[in-house]
This record gives C-alpha cells, structure tokens and sequence, in this order.
C-alpha cells in the first residue's frame, strides 16, 4: 500500500529543499534530547506507537483499546511530555533569527566547529583556575549547560553573565565568599551564574567520599545535557561528570580533552 503523502512527489528544486529542511530541523531535535531523559521517554512513545500498530485488535481488544487511547492523544502527549525540549528550541531557533546579530547561526545550522585555538582559549581559564583550586583544596563545582533555562535556575542562583575567567572563577568558591556554596552554571561561553542549589542524584552506589558536591554535580546530569566539573574539599581530587556517570581522580590534559569534546 502506498502512503498517499508520497504518491504525487515530484522531485524538484523546492521538494529537495523541504527534504533538506525536515532533515534539519530533525537533526537539531536530536542534538537537544541527546544524552536526556527525554530521549528515554521518545523512545518509549515510539515503543507505544509500534505496539499500537502491531496488536491485532481482533484478538486483543483489551490491549488494542488503551493503545488507541494513547495514540488519540499523542501530539497533546508529545506536547506535555517535551515542552522543555520544545521550548529550548523555540529559543534557540529566536536567538539565531539575525545573521547580523549572531554569526554563530551559520554554525548552528552547517555544524561549523570553532578552530583549536579558539577553544582552548574559552576552556583556559577553566582549567588554571582548577589547578589553583585542586592545589588548594578548595571544593568546586562547575557546570557546563548547553541551553541556560532560566526558570530552572532563577530560584537558587545569583544571576552574573560574566565573562569566564580564572580570577572571578577562583574568588567565586573562596571559602570567605558569599556565593561558594552551590555550584557555578556556565552556558554560551559565559559564567550564567553562582551559588546554584542542584537536585541530588538517587543512585545509593556511590562511593562513600562522595558527599553533596559530588552528588549534586552527577545529579545535574542525569535529566540535563550538562556536564560537571567536580573538585573535592578534602584531596583536591577532580572529578568529571556526564550523563548520570563520573570519572574520577582525572588529570589536566585528560579535563582538557573532555572539555574540547564537549564544551
């Protein structure tokens, strides 16, 4: 049977340019929900979807039933379930509606990574002020967020947007400084923001040295697309944390791979 939607396709120079467009917009989908619960609850909804059309209705009506029911309400599920996704997109989408305003748009739609040099030197000052921290003990944390929501994190933090550097990074977790305790959200090459109170993580797997810090920073990245630096009070020990999972005990050039790859 074919599906009527391709039955009168023609290919011309505006059909090649939808086909294009639908894969880029689906590409860019995919890039949000990557390495988030909300790609555990797509898959789910398509695990859904494939039973709905695969029970034969006349030997399971019972099972057939709740499944028609499920599918009835799919978009306003899809709604619902993924507005966080939905409106990080929107926003993306608005914060890149000017060339003029933002050269980063080209990068956003073609993939055109930044060059070498030009990383190194945004994750330089992260990394010095880690080494300060790790030589002197002082407890950190560091979150990298891909898309700064700020309803997640108006309640707990003091808003900076400030330029990444080593200086402001070390004062910030100074033991005699107001915004120490929390940890630091850094999104869109900037410091977003300070002394953020981070949802624990479950897992009662854990080491027993890890204690809130550590906790905190695996928690963050478990439902976000977010990464952690972690250093330890008690050994200056740097710990790295993505998707729910940690490393620990990591060096300086293993930090700055890990963060060339994913910041």
């Amino acid at each position: 049977m074919q599906w009527s939607v391709f039955s009168n396709f023609k290919v011309t120079p505006f059909s090649i340019l939808d086909i294009v467009l639908i894969a880029i917009i689906i590409y860019q989908l995919y890039n949000l929900i990557r390495g988030t619960i909300a790609a555990n609850i797509f898959i789910g909804l398509a695990l859904i979807y494939v039973l709905y059309f695969i029970v034969p209705e006349s030997k399971m009506p019972l099972m057939a039933g709740i499944l028609k029911k499920v599918a009835d309400v799919g978009i306003i599920a899809v709604i619902v379930l993924f507005q966080q996704e939905i409106r990080r997109f929107l926003l993306l989408v608005g914060k890149n509606a000017s060339l003029q305003r933002n050269k980063a748009w080209w990068r956003y739609f073609f993939g055109k990574a930044d060059s070498e040099r030009d990383n190194y030197a945004r994750i330089k000052p992260i990394i010095d002020a880690c080494k300060s921290l790790k030589q002197s003990k002082t407890g950190a944390l560091i979150v990298f967020v891909k898309f700064y929501d700020e309803q997640l994190y108006q309640n707990s933090c003091e808003f900076l947007d400030s330029k990444i550097s080593r200086r402001l990074l070390e004062s910030i977790f100074q033991k005699n400084s107001p915004l120490h305790d929390g940890a630091v959200v850094i999104s869109e090459g900037k410091i977003k923001a300070a002394s953020c109170i981070l949802p624990l993580t479950d897992k009662t797997d854990l080491p027993l040295q890890f204690g809130l810090r550590h906790r905190a920073g695996i928690g963050v990245t478990e439902n976000n697309e977010a990464t952690a630096i972690i250093i330890s009070e008690e050994t200056g020990e740097l710990s790295y944390a993505k998707q729910g999972r940690v490393k620990m005990n990591i060096g300086f050039a293993e930090l700055e791979k890990l963060l060339n790859k994913d910041f």
